[in-house]
């Protein structure tokens, strides 16, 4: 799908769509200038006039976020280097030199004369649960690597914690100071964090992370609470402090990211009241199934156990559609 060739650059994996006005935001990135480009996709689905965001050198931006007001774009120095490759090394070159920057833009905006820069300790960061408004403050709540080794994906991570810190943070960015401040809320390793998709862009309560075993290999389902603060001392993710529930799926299971749909569609509910939906695959018996599980208790008897007839590879993201959106899109 190109919008009638209005899309000529690569399309993010991590669209954000606004739930008030059903506009899809999204963004692509490449190797030549510009190096970021940004789009707004009306409910309709015509695509308006792109917004090139300027940046110094090509990265790897794979993720972004979204509030009612803004969009938040991220210049972490993860490069593209492609004269790497006749050296036999990888094309992707973390700099651990360089500060994290992060450009907050108003999301209607015609070009990126208005964007706001801000600049954090080096890090790299794959996946944002979610972003929001607070006053003069935008807050995003994302999982952070201090450093990060792409060679080292294949090992599991709990022989290299040294090399492998993935954590969730909240970041906040003063548009009235430009000041920029950041707080750790997790141990290591947590990932793909997913929500209540009723809020993308405003005030929510729980993240539903992973918890890893490996880059590929998701052991369990975290559930974090925003409004309660992390237990101090520990060295893993435990139930307590902000850690509402976990999730396991056992001795040489594993599975995906987990995806939250609400117990009922146009009703309102308690903002965890639903159900969180993955994969997961048993390499002891080489059988996949689908794991409903209940994302107010995180019982660890699952709501419903779907058997697959076939493998159901690792894979990282998904999404849900309803029976409504499947009517809309006909």
């Amino acid at each position: 799908m190109d919008y009638d060739k209005r899309l000529t650059h690569s399309f993010t994996a991590h669209p954000k769509v606004d739930p008030a006005t059903g506009e899809m935001f999204t963004f692509g990135y490449q190797f030549t200038p510009p190096y970021v480009t940004y789009h707004v996709v009306t409910k309709e689905g015509y695509m308006l006039d792109p917004v090139p965001i300027t940046i110094p050198e090509p990265v790897m931006m794979h993720d972004f976020a979204i509030t009612e007001n803004y969009a938040i774009f991220m210049d972490l120095p993860l490069y593209f280097r492609p004269k790497n490759m006749a050296k036999g090394k990888m094309v992707l070159s973390f700099d651990q030199t360089k500060r994290a920057r992060f450009g907050i833009l108003p999301r209607y905006a015609k070009d990126d004369v208005q964007i706001r820069w801000f600049e954090l300790p080096n890090c790299y960061i794959f996946h944002n649960a979610n972003a929001w408004e607070d006053g003069d403050e935008v807050v995003l709540y994302t999982c952070r690597f201090p450093d990060i080794d792409l060679e080292m994906a294949s090992g599991p991570v709990r022989k290299r914690l040294g090399n492998y810190r993935n954590e969730l943070y909240e970041m906040r960015f003063n548009l009235n100071t430009g000041e920029a401040s950041q707080k750790k809320l997790s141990e290591s390793a947590v990932d793909f964090p997913r929500i209540n998709e009723k809020y993308i862009g405003r005030k929510q309560r729980f993240v539903y992370g992973t918890r890893l075993d490996s880059l590929a290999k998701v052991e369990g389902i975290v559930k974090f609470d925003l409004q309660l603060e992390p237990e101090v001392g520990k060295e893993q993710i435990e139930v307590g402090g902000n850690v509402k529930g976990i999730f396991q799926f056992g001795h040489g299971r594993y599975g995906s990211e987990a995806i939250f749909v609400p117990r009922e569609s146009d009703v309102e509910l308690e903002e965890d009241d639903g159900y969180l939906i993955c994969f997961v695959h048993d390499e002891n018996t080489g059988k996949s199934e689908v794991n409903v599980i209940d994302a107010k208790t995180m019982s660890s008897e699952p709501v419903a156990v779907v058997p697959l007839p076939a493998r159901v590879p690792y894979g990282f993201h998904a999404f849900f559609v309803t029976e409504e959106q499947l009517k809309y899109q006909a």
